[in-house]
């Protein structure tokens, strides 16, 4: 049996719980096991919790077959537990590096307590980590164990459940369970630290509590389900009754219960303003039914709230809330008049049509900071037209960009009037970007971001751990992402990664990319055509080449001799070049265009014509990888420099290890591959089957339409995904040409 049992209970936490399983995995110590509790949770969560236990047979899942809470949720991973120790780890948390190892020594320095209580730390989105403000608590002079009456003050922690490891037998002899609603800890935690007498400490940060910026926490949801908390200090009491041996704890645990209900009481954000009086009325109650004889009340002003909460005084406690939060309207005062100054920047247009109301009809995109009309925006457009024709559709460019928008395409152009009355008035705003700052989300806007690529490199607040790689305000980033009411995905890999590094309150849509459907959907006279428009002939094999941004590049320059390429691979062979959209034209490509053999396609207004047209896709860290994985033709992975790319930008996986087919370090080695065939292989192949299960989850065809269905239809009965191996995709150009031969 192991020596320690971590409980984890898991609802909703898909972008946290990997960060969390993987804290616990990577500790030194080995002497575990996890009993990993799936709440019925709606996300992903239970899929990534059986993957993890597929790899590793520490970790032991349960599925309940409803949502029952989190409480009852730990009960039942109490109920498999094995350890001599049971830790509770909520799934959005983690370990610190050593942690369990620090625990399991403390609890055999000190003769194995019934209760080890061990210290945390809270952190915060933008890196912050603050400590436990009462960490002097556990300091660890004195006797090894004691009981709760020889360090009172121990109660003043934070009463929580997961900063302490509770001898499993200990929990067993006591007969404690979790109860269900909000606030389950505190029955368990003061019943247990009173019902104990060797309690041990380990001053040592083993805890990381994340403090999420959106969703996850009870504390800052507004619900009537805060007056579960009465229902938790009467069984705390239930239990004092039941044990009159304890009735010492009489006078500390009521304290504790009227610094509860007044902590609930004053916060903002968690009782609804219609529920207020009634919550005081019976905390009022509950404070007459149980003030211990003889208690004195605290001095001060939480003295003053203690009275009135025992005079049931409800009208002269809201007077006094009110006059605290006047205060506080003075001292944000300066931080409104900086916001009517920065909207007055906008100019008095916009502010005139922010008034007016929204059109329903109006769909406003963009692409790329308004380059182009491109991209899943222009797929959803497309959707858009055929599903829903009478909704008017208009695209926001630039003006420098204009004379590349397709012919019938409705453009304002950015920063004109008509601009302004577009974003202010436009029910619906779809990017695969972020619109500016300067545009102001109204009510009853709705925003959709669709993303432009599933991501390798490190993106949104994981780049904080790369600052090489970007100079964001990550603080604005996350203001702009505030916006979004719906973010397209297209594999549960970037779902995961979006919903953490983007914790705003928006809807994901599994949907998969819009840009994509083409790339199945399309058939040999497509692909013909694509092929006709680049100039390729029958039978000539052409190589799309789209290597990526480099942050520590100032320009384009390809890592590849493009003339020793035409040279080396003969006059049957072409290679499309596409630089990244941030270089535009390069005038290196351009002298090698004169060749004939290397045609530049940097300006190419649909990178999906040219994924038909090409045979197979040469790239480094593109994301152009995982879409046209979607077409099951080769892919290269020519990856030169990937130590410094891996170091300066980071990303989610080793692309070494896990390629989508051959991969190549040298120009030698990809010209050997190219020359010889080998690039297309059944060992390649295998490689690409399964990064395409991975990768290319939900592109089966239909995104644009679910994404138009859910969002401008309001249908939540949406096409399933096609299951992946009943899925077809375009032809290859060599199949596109016998099936128009056969023709």
């Amino acid at each position: 049996m192991p020596k320690l049992s971590l409980v984890v209970p898991v609802y909703k936490v898909q972008g946290y719980l990997p960060e969390c399983l993987d804290s616990i995995l990577g500790q030194d110590c080995t002497d575990f096991e996890i009993i990993a509790v799936d709440d019925c949770s709606p996300d992903g969560s239970g899929a990534i919790l059986d993957e993890y236990a597929k790899r590793d047979d520490r970790i032991h899942v349960i599925h309940l077959t409803e949502n029952v809470g989190l409480g009852l949720a730990r009960n039942a991973g109490l109920e498999k537990a094995t350890g001599d120790y049971v830790l509770f780890l909520d799934s959005d948390d983690t370990l610190s590096d050593g942690a369990l190892s620090a625990i399991r020594d403390r609890i055999e320095a000190t003769g194995d307590p019934e209760i080890l209580i061990f210290d945390y730390a809270r952190t915060y989105w933008d890196g912050r980590v603050r400590p436990n403000l009462r960490a002097d608590l556990l300091g660890e002079e004195g006797p090894d164990t004691f009981s709760l009456a020889e360090r009172p003050q121990l109660l003043d922690l934070l009463q929580i459940v997961w900063n302490k490891a509770y001898r499993r037998d200990f929990v067993t002899r006591t007969g404690l369970t979790f109860p269900p609603g909000y606030y389950e800890d505190a029955p368990w935690t003061f019943c247990s630290l009173i019902s104990t007498e060797r309690i041990a400490v380990l001053d040592r940060v083993c805890v990381y509590y994340r403090q999420r910026r959106e969703g996850g926490n009870i504390l800052k949801t507004v619900s009537r389900k805060h007056f579960d908390v009465f229902d938790q200090y009467q069984r705390v009491f239930d239990y004092l009754d039941a044990h009159e041996e304890l009735a010492k704890w009489r006078a500390p645990l009521f304290r504790k219960m009227v610094d509860h209900y007044l902590t609930v009481l004053e916060r903002p954000g968690r009782l609804p303003q219609d529920a207020r009086a009634e919550f005081f009325h019976r905390a009022s109650a509950d404070y007459r039914a149980r003030v211990p004889k003889g208690f004195t009340r605290p001095g001060g002003g939480r003295g003053h709230k203690y009275a009135m909460l025992e005079r049931d005084a409800y009208a002269t406690m809201m007077s006094a809330l009110a006059a605290v939060k006047l205060r506080q309207r003075v001292r944000t005062g300066t931080r409104t008049a900086l916001n009517r100054s920065k909207r007055g920047a906008m100019g008095a247009f916009y502010q005139s049509q922010l008034r007016l109301p929204l059109d329903d009809n109006l769909v406003l995109f963009s692409a790329y900071w308004n380059r182009s009309v491109s991209c899943n925006p222009a797929a959803i457009d497309a959707e858009l037209a055929r599903l829903a024709p009478h909704m008017r559709r208009v695209w926001a460019v630039r003006a420098d960009n204009a004379g590349g928008v397709p012919k019938g395409v409705n453009v304002v152009r950015v920063g004109s009037r008509d601009y302004w009355a577009a974003v202010a008035r436009a029910k619906y705003l779809v990017n695969n970007v972020n619109f500016a700052d300067s545009v102001v989300k109204r009510a009853g806007q709705i925003h959709v971001q669709t993303h432009h690529g599933t991501p390798l490199k490190t993106m949104g607040l994981d780049q904080q751990k790369y600052p090489a790689s970007t100079d964001m305000d990550f603080e604005k980033l996350l203001e702009r992402c505030d916006r979004w009411d719906y973010s397209i995905s297209a594999n549960q890999f970037s779902t995961v990664i979006w919903e953490r590094v983007y914790p705003c309150s928006y809807t994901t849509l599994e949907t998969g990319y819009p840009r994509n459907d083409v790339l199945v959907n399309a058939g040999a006279e497509e692909v013909r055509a694509a092929r006709a428009a680049l100039g390729l002939a029958d039978g000539a094999k052409a190589f799309l080449y789209m290597p990526t941004h480099r942050e520590y590049q100032p320009g384009f320059t390809p890592p590849l001799d493009l003339g020793r390429f035409a040279r080396e691979l003969g006059p049957d062979a072409t290679l499309l070049v596409r630089g990244h959209y941030f270089y535009g034209n390069s005038p290196h490509v351009d002298e090698l265009r004169r060749t004939g053999r290397v045609v530049d396609v940097s300006g190419h207004a649909r990178v999906e014509e040219l994924y038909l047209a090409a045979d197979a896709l040469i790239t480094d860290y593109s994301s152009a990888m995982f879409d046209y994985a979607v077409l099951d033709r080769p892919i290269i992975s020519y990856v030169p420099d990937w130590d410094v790319y891996s170091a300066v930008r980071g990303t989610y996986f080793d692309l070494l290890q896990e390629p989508p087919g051959a991969v190549a370090t040298t120009q030698a080695e990809l010209l050997k591959l190219l020359s010889s065939g080998a690039y297309d292989s059944p060992k390649t192949a295998k490689r690409r089957d399964t990064f395409r299960r991975r990768f290319c989850e939900f592109d089966d065809g239909h995104a644009a339409e679910r994404v138009v269905r859910r969002v401008f239809l309001g249908e939540e009965s949406l096409p399933p995904i096609v299951p992946f191996d009943e899925r077809h995709h375009a032809p290859t150009p060599a199949q596109a040409l016998e099936l128009v031969e056969r023709a």
